[in-house]
């Protein structure tokens, strides 16, 4: 009886110590954000001033607008590589449209043209059955060759500042109209995906797709809405971007690319599916926003940047390897039974 008691006791400490390794897993980009922004205010010059402030959140609004539908992919256990190549298009659609069409007309164009190449996208993978990596990695291709075709490889910009002047003008002395379309944008769909019924479905797809489809949801529209999602905010971010700066370049996406997918896994995004959130994703965003910035702020260039970007990228995906590597070691197990397995085998 004590002998029973005492394996209960130990079994207690070891789920009230898993669940604070999961709780720490959970905030775990909020933890490291908080850590690379004290040590920069610490010791990176000019850093913590209203200025850089306001730099760093610019910064971060068009990677985070990209990151909410490429989250939403990844959720679903897919991956969506034509996102740079979205955002390069948004922009530049919106800036070649403009002196034709004006601001907002231009801008409806831009995000259909991003919503059309998400939802061949998501056809293609849901309906064909191709792989997304192969898909995603022909459109991104595809699509590039387009944009370098239509611009002939040049830049593109117009004289029209006036949006451009409202869009970086801070509100509230900190906050551009830019950053605060993103932040909205991203609690939107945060709170569609995360606690609505409808958006609960891309976790059951991704976790699972068999059972998706046996608790009734159609999985292949599923996968392509969260690649029209995709299309979407990338093509959207791009645009907003060119309509800050009144310009765009054929290659604006080739650098957001990466810093999205290591930012969406960084935040805890599983690229197995079934988990993962939007918001913590923007997190991770800034955070790799401040790391670049207090990096520069330091005297280091451009390499150093995407070194220790790439550190922290790696750091979390072994740990995350290794979570997942003890979970399969337990799979199937039955706690109480393997403690009585332990004590009877002592």
């Amino acid at each position: 009886m004590l002998g029973r008691l005492e394996s209960s006791e130990g079994m207690m400490r070891d789920m009230d110590t898993k669940k604070i390794l999961n709780k720490l897993d959970y905030y775990r980009i909020y933890m490291i954000l908080a850590v690379i922004f004290i040590l920069m205010c610490l010791f990176a010059p000019n850093f913590f001033n209203t200025f850089n402030i306001i730099n760093i959140l610019k910064g971060m609004s068009l990677n985070a607008m990209v990151a909410v539908g490429f989250t939403v992919v990844m959720i679903c256990g897919q991956l969506d590589l034509s996102i740079g190549s979205n955002l390069t298009l948004g922009a530049m659609v919106v800036i070649g449209l403009q002196p034709t069409l004006g601001w907002f007309p231009s801008l409806i164009v831009a995000v259909l043209a991003g919503s059309l190449v998400g939802a061949i996208n998501g056809f293609l993978v849901a309906k064909a059955k191709i792989h997304s990596f192969i898909v995603t990695l022909g459109t991104m291709t595809i699509v590039q060759g387009l944009i370098f075709l239509i611009s002939k490889g040049s830049a593109l910009s117009v004289n029209d500042f006036t949006l451009a002047d409202w869009l970086e003008a801070p509100l509230f002395g900190l906050f551009p109209p830019r950053v605060i379309i993103t932040v909205s944008i991203v609690l939107i769909f945060f709170v569609l995906v995360k606690y609505t019924k409808f958006g609960k479905g891309f976790y059951l797809v991704g976790g699972n797709k068999e059972t998706a489809w046996l608790a009734g949801l159609n999985t292949d529209l599923y996968l392509i809405l969260a690649f029209i999602l995709s299309g979407t905010t990338a093509a959207l971010g791009g645009a907003l971007l060119a309509m800050s700066i009144s310009s765009a370049v054929p290659t604006l996406g080739v650098s957001s690319q990466m810093v999205v997918i290591a930012a969406t896994i960084i935040g805890g995004t599983s690229m197995a599916g079934g988990t993962g959130d939007i918001f913590r994703s923007m997190i991770a965003v800034l955070m790799l926003v401040v790391l670049f910035n207090g990096l520069m702020c330091l005297g280091a260039g451009y390499e150093v940047q995407i070194f220790a970007s790439g550190l922290v990228l790696a750091a979390v995906v072994l740990g995350e390897s290794y979570a997942l590597y003890e979970q399969d070691k337990v799979k199937g197990q039955r706690p109480a039974l393997m403690a009585e397995l332990k004590k009877g085998a002592l």
